[in-house]
């Protein structure tokens, strides 16, 4: 037996120990479920572009996976689906895990595809021209993807900063992608909540003012206070242990995806994504990608202080979250994406 190999058994069974009672299959198992239904919420954007390189270049079936991915206006909506039993799984936003704890439903994240929320909010310059002060969005219309999604949380985190209650503006839902821009345009909202590249469009035309960004780390700091988790595969914790293989591939997908854009030129990209999800514009798509390639994960893993500022966050906007009944250990595991990430160092 190499150096190599005697390294590597140990660090399996380190993993294995951390599992607790939850033991994840080994790369050689089979998925118990091959074919499962998977939800998420604006695939189109950057927000959930590991999902889009897994599911483009053979990652999730090489693992012995057929996914069906039904695509939704927003992340809630995704998780309303998963509610109703239409699908197994949810790529979404982690803090989702902590709203459904509160809710007494018991959801974890398995593998993290973004590092920061990569959401920026801004304000029309054709309805708001004038605009001097956050103060100006009382009584205002401010899109966002699906109300009670990561962008109406971060809308209602900048507003509270104003002194600005969530009763006091209206939220409208407009998607991630087309419908988002042509809400902003025809001036049926007044502000937006969203993702690039419908941000870096609005920005290039000079139609919007950013006046919240958590596109980079630094931005996600200044909003959050801390490192803020963002897109996660996440399922009923009673799904993952009775499925712990089908798990496991699903992270291998996502962390081979993560290992693959960490080296992805700009015509790997135009390449592996849908020419679609570019609006027309492939040179304004490389552009935004640029700027939220930071927000991206790097394995997989969820950082370690990351969950803690998730929450605290939510407790500010959810009246239903506690701080104090809150067991984040239960939100998140670690244990797939260690394993995934074991699988793909080389």
């Amino acid at each position: 037996m190499t150096e190599l190999n005697r390294r590597q058994l140990l660090q399996l069974a380190c993993l294995s120990a951390l599992g607790g009672h939850l033991l994840p299959a080994t790369a050689q198992d089979k998925p118990e479920r091959a074919r499962l239904t998977l939800a998420v919420g604006g695939k189109a954007g950057f927000y959930y572009l590991p999902l889009t390189i897994a599911e483009q270049l053979g990652f999730f079936k090489a693992e012995g996976l057929s996914l069906e991915i039904r695509d939704f206006d927003g992340g809630s909506q995704a998780l309303k689906a998963a509610l109703a039993g239409a699908a197994d799984v949810v790529s979404g936003a982690y803090e989702h895990t902590i709203g459904l704890q509160a809710r007494g439903l018991s959801y974890q994240a398995f593998v993290l595809q973004g590092r920061a929320p990569q959401i920026a909010m801004g304000v029309s310059l054709k309805t708001l021209p004038h605009y001097r002060h956050l103060t100006d969005l009382r009584g205002r219309r401010i899109g966002v993807s699906a109300p009670g999604s990561s962008t109406n949380l971060v809308a209602n985190l900048v507003l509270a900063r104003a002194g600005i209650r969530p009763h006091e503006v209206q939220f409208v839902g407009v998607g991630t992608s087309a419908g988002a821009l042509r809400a902003f345009r025809t001036g049926e909202i007044d502000a937006l909540s969203n993702i690039d590249p419908v941000l870096t469009v609005l920005e290039k035309a000079g139609e919007i003012r950013i006046v919240s960004d958590t596109r980079t780390l630094k931005g996600t700091k200044d909003v959050f206070g801390g490192p803020m988790p963002a897109a996660c595969l996440y399922a009923p914790q009673a799904f993952i242990e009775r499925h712990p293989a089908t798990c496991q591939a699903l992270a291998n997908g996502v962390v081979h995806a993560l290992k693959w854009l960490q080296t992805a030129g700009p015509s790997d990209i135009i390449k592996a994504v849908p020419e679609a999800y570019m609006m027309g514009d492939r040179g304004l798509y490389l552009a935004a990608f640029n700027k939220v390639r930071d927000a991206l994960a790097i394995d997989g893993l969820m950082p370690e202080a990351g969950p803690a500022t998730a929450l605290r966050s939510m407790a500010l906007v959810d009246e239903l979250v506690r701080a104090d009944r809150i067991d984040l250990a239960r939100t998140y595991t670690n244990t797939f994406a260690q394993r995934a990430k074991l699988k793909f160092r080389a």
